[in-house]
């Protein structure tokens, strides 16, 4: 860790530059993000297929896909409010949330897939894998919003666009590890069919070799970063030690919150409701162009289960090579990249519609992981850089709006949106495309602000 001299009176602190950390202390702030992506992939993966395996009516998967994103809505702002108040000395602010996010993450993620193993009927089955999905991202999202916050509190501007995209490299290394865990031991012989009802093997062993990649990282993360005591933040931040002890009243905090945070909202709400169609139609449409496939039980779907597997991995290697383009990208040069790259994604949602080759499919997932990269890593840049230390870590949570309601309000059209298509899933990927273009163009509303 840099050190700084602080300077401070009775009163106040002045605020500091923060420094220039060592790239090594940046890859180290976000390493665990790698196991909290690897969850979060996961489920969105498999989370369709898990749900039609033990019995869900595909008209009513929605409902599955709404309780996640309502867990982060509800739980993000609240673990960024009570991290800006908390300070547990050799752990820190942040790093208490991650670790009982971590701990609580890794027991349901032993669940989830085992929904259907347990002798209850389609209904239990389902209910029970409702509340396990319930738990898992709410435990994934306490685990996962520190590695932002502590981006915000640690990193200077320079380097902030650099630390977000390790963020984004870090998380799509992750997914591509969990999305292509079922297609490997299935090729080492692991069976990828079960008795209708019941989740197959090599799903229930990757969420088990997820969980522990999930702890491994995490404790590399808490046990290698040590956080800006309270005084070393106030200083870098230009707050005083009892600010973020105040209460705060969240509807003040979002009238007074700067204007990119709502502009940049905007854009997110496109593109965030067009990824939840992706997870919860992708499964499907892919069983259905390609291998003409409609009941789960079959070979034929799981088998495009595994090859949607294998295609989110691509758009995940996708996404990580575009982030290393993304962090050479110059401040004044953000929003072109970053509508150019939703631009693209909403062609590669557009193409699945049209594709019933599951090798063209390819091209339309690596356009699909250019999107998925910028989107990891625009947002939060330019709303930390807007802000400042203070009550960073709650905007961080409220901010986290703009991911969390667009797909519970994707989820709820769903019901209404499908039905009326015909009830394609590829239809409903095509969408998705539109929502991205839509997103793309919305980004010419921005206007980037920087905190003096």
């Amino acid at each position: 860790m840099l050190e700084q001299k602080i300077v401070k009176t009775s009163e106040k602190s002045f605020r500091q530059d923060l420094p220039y950390l060592p790239i090594s202390t940046i890859w180290l702030i976000s390493f665990g993000f790698l196991g909290v992506q690897m969850a979060f992939s996961l489920q969105s993966s498999n989370m369709g297929r898990i749900f039609q395996t033990i019995g869900a009516d595909p008209t009513t998967l929605g409902f599955f896909f709404i309780l996640p994103p309502l867990a982060g809505l509800v739980v993000q702002p609240l673990v960024g409010y009570f991290s800006d108040r908390t300070w547990i000395p050799k752990l820190g602010r942040r790093i208490p949330y991650l670790l009982i996010g971590a701990i609580v993450a890794v027991i349901v993620m032993c669940l989830l897939p085992n929904a259907g193993s347990f002798g209850f009927s389609a209904m239990a089955a389902m209910t029970f894998g409702a509340i396990t999905i319930l738990f898992m991202d709410l435990s994934s999202n306490v685990a996962m919003q520190p590695f932002k916050m502590m981006v915000g509190d640690m990193v200077n501007e320079d380097q902030k666009g650099f630390a977000y995209s390790i963020q984004s490299f870090l998380s799509n290394s992750g997914a591509v590890l969990a999305c292509i865990f079922p297609f490997i031991l299935t090729v080492l012989g692991v069976s990828n069919s079960a008795p209708t009802g019941v989740v197959p093997p090599s799903v229930v062993i990757s969420f088990y070799v997820g969980a522990i990649v999930l702890i491994i990282c995490s404790l590399f993360t808490v046990f290698k970063v040590k956080e800006y005591s309270p005084a070393e933040f106030a200083a870098y931040h230009g707050i005083t030690n009892e600010t973020n002890k105040e209460n705060v009243n969240v509807f003040k905090l979002l009238r007074n919150a700067p204007k990119v945070f709502w502009t940049v909202t905007l854009v997110q709400f496109f593109c965030w409701m067009g990824f939840q169609y992706l997870w919860t139609y992708g499964t499907g449409a892919v069983a259905l162009n390609v291998w003409h496939a409609i009941e789960p039980s079959s070979s034929g779907y799981q088998a495009a289960g595994n090859w949607f597997g294998i295609l989110s991995a691509v758009q995940s290697i996708a996404a990580v090579l575009w982030s290393l383009i993304l962090s050479r990208v110059r401040n004044n040069k953000r929003k072109p990249a970053y509508a150019l790259s939703l631009l693209l994604g909403g062609i590669g949602f557009g193409s699945v519609f049209f594709i019933h080759n599951q090798w063209a499919l390819i091209v339309s997932f690596i356009l699909i992981g250019i999107a998925w990269a910028a989107m990891m890593t625009f947002p939060f840049t330019m709303l930390t850089n807007a802000l400042s230390g203070k009550n960073m870590g709650t905007y961080l949570g409220l901010f986290n709006g703009s991911i969390c309601l667009p797909q519970i309000i994707a989820s709820c059209l769903s019901f209404a949106l499908f039905p009326a298509i015909g009830s394609s899933m590829s239809g409903m990927i095509l969408i998705s495309g539109i929502l991205l273009v839509m997103g793309a163009v919305s980004v010419s509303i921005i206007k980037e602000t920087y905190v003096k």
